[in-house]
């Protein structure tokens, strides 16, 4: 039975008191089992949701044409079943903050937030604070049970002083000074108990408890204690709950820390024995301004449409809509003073915004080849980045190798990051084409979900020799990265393939036409005409 089945119906059991969920991987699955074993509906919160649809606002049209104040409530007040943020890690900081704030305030809703981004992006930390799962949903597999008669059982769980005290001091024996986390834990432990049929919480709901609420946060570990000299106890004392039989809580807290560690990662593990903290996630770091185009850029004309979410009222073409309509208007409506105006009459301004291009460089650096690649594409994005700083675009970089591709440099404009990151790359190894043709869609991907335009520009000779699972095969890992060619094609993504072989009818030629990509050879490349090649290809697609 996987964590992330049991988590989905703890929270199906108690959506009330776990808060909801962060899940990372395809959830489709996760939603309906969870759809299906609580019986809530879902309300679905786009990241480019406007403020006025999320709060609430007055509605003007409605307001214009009743003569009094009509308001809006908004998604938050309305939503009373689960509020799925779709693409998570894009969503605003302030309208986290906004959801955030109607939780700590008794909001009916429960929180399901799928975050799909990729390296240092995501979800929002405010949210992550306030749902009690961080969950990896990509191997899930439906629980077939009904609730029912543990929700019925729920409210009569109750739960020793004993187990309470365990958890606590385990959730502060892994740095989580916040009360949020052990509090959590304590209701999905009385959730688990429910599940089970049983009105009173055990240690085995505790350490599924201490597994699936504190491991994903723990941000250290204790350093085992020094081993001191037995002494004799007195005979006379009798040990904590020998009395009453239930555990003692330091006894508990360490077994508690035990079942964490066997579920912490081993590399995480290590970093946290040596109380390291965990790299600090970016909230919200693909999130895009969501008034681009209402009121940034160039004017470009109007449109019908109303002034919410920042759009500016065009305040004569308005009137000038209005104006046809007012003899029949004020037949219809004789008390109304004044011109009346509808919701159809509204006019807002358009602007025309640039879109920002992200070069994203696939480079091979494997075989004797890759210092050489490696120098000249360090070089290109150097004198890229130079003239993205002035057009606000942006370039990445992706290396494969060995076994398997890398984001070394995650889109950016800033050129001390880029040296930073570029400094000192490693080379050689088997070459895995699909690896890297794969990887870099992924960033594309991301790219174009931010608002933005990518351009993937391959740096190869086209001679793969990894396949896809990892196996040394040539003839399999030319067909794996033609597989990922044509879906690289298909995806629609703008490509350029710049083939560093001596040949123009080698395998980087063909696996540009199965990508579709322009395809330049460049057997004796250098910085600067990779550079002025790219340039050209991102003033095209801009």
């Amino acid at each position: 039975m996987s964590e992330a089945a049991l988590a989905c119906a703890l929270l199906a059991l108690d959506p009330e008191g776990l808060k909801g969920a962060i899940v990372k991987g395809p959830a489709d699955g996760f939603l309906a089992s969870l759809r299906h074993l609580s019986q809530r509906k879902t309300h679905r919160i786009p990241p480019h949701i406007g403020m006025d649809r999320l709060t609430g606002s007055i509605d003007v049209a409605a307001t214009l044409k009743s003569g009094a104040p009509v308001h809006d409530r908004g998604l938050l007040a309305e939503s009373d079943g689960f509020l799925l943020l779709t693409s998570a890690e894009r969503l605003s900081p302030d309208k986290a903050a906004l959801i955030a704030a109607a939780m700590d305030h008794g909001a009916a809703f429960t929180v399901i937030a799928h975050d799909e981004g990729i390296d240092d992006e995501r979800a929002p930390l405010i949210l992550a604070e306030r749902v009690a799962f961080l969950l990896d949903v990509s191997r899930f597999e439906p629980l077939d049970i009904d609730i029912a008669a543990a929700r019925a059982l729920l409210p009569r769980v109750e739960i020793a002083d004993a187990i309470t005290e365990g958890l606590c001091q385990t959730a502060l024996a892994l740095g989580l000074s916040s009360i949020r986390p052990a509090v959590m834990a304590l209701r999905a432990a009385r959730a688990a108990a429910a599940l089970d049929g049983r009105v009173q919480v055990d240690e085995d709901d505790a350490r599924l408890a201490a597994s699936l609420i504190l491991a994903p946060r723990a941000v250290t570990y204790p350093a085992p204690p020094e081993e001191e000299p037995d002494q004799p106890a007195p005979q006379d004392a009798p040990d904590p709950g020998e009395e009453d039989g239930s555990p003692i809580p330091q006894e508990l807290a360490d077994r508690l820390r035990e079942a964490v560690k066997a579920s912490l990662p081993p590399g995480l593990l290590a970093a946290l024995e040596k109380n390291l903290r965990q790299p600090g996630s970016k909230a919200g770091a693909g999130a895009v301004s969501q008034k681009a185009g209402l009121r940034r850029g160039r004017p470009a004309g109007t449109r019908q449409g109303e002034p919410k979410n920042g759009a500016r009222l065009a305040l004569i073409d308005t009137l000038r809509a209005a104006a046809p309509w007012q003899p029949l208007r004020r037949r219809s409506n004789p008390i109304r003073k004044g011109v009346q105006v509808e919701k159809a009459d509204f006019r807002i301004r358009r602007f025309k915004e640039k879109r920002e291009t992200t070069a994203i460089f696939a480079v091979d650096a494997s075989g004797s080849a890759a210092l050489h690649r490696m120098a000249e594409a360090k070089g290109a994005i150097e004198l890229l980045l130079a003239d993205c700083y002035v057009r606000r675009d942006r370039t990445a970089l992706i290396a494969f190798r060995g076994k398997q591709a890398e984001v070394l440099l995650p889109p950016t404009r800033s050129l001390q990051r880029a040296k930073k990151s570029l400094a000192d790359l490693p080379g050689g190894g088997g070459t895995p084409l699909a690896a890297g043709i794969e990887q870099s869609m992924l960033v594309a991907d991301q790219v174009r979900r931010s608002g933005g335009i990518p351009l993937v520009v391959f740096l190869t000779d086209g001679k793969a020799n990894i396949a896809r699972d990892g196996t040394a095969d040539r003839a399999v890992a030319l067909r794996d990265a033609e597989a990922a060619a044509k879906a690289l094609r298909l995806a629609g993504f703008r490509t350029l393939m710049i083939d560093l072989s001596d040949t123009r009818t080698g395998p980087a030629a063909k696996l540009a036409e199965a990508m579709g990509a322009d395809y330049l050879p460049l057997p004796h490349a250098d910085a600067s005409r990779i550079s002025a090649s790219v340039n050209a290809a991102m003033k095209a697609g801009a």
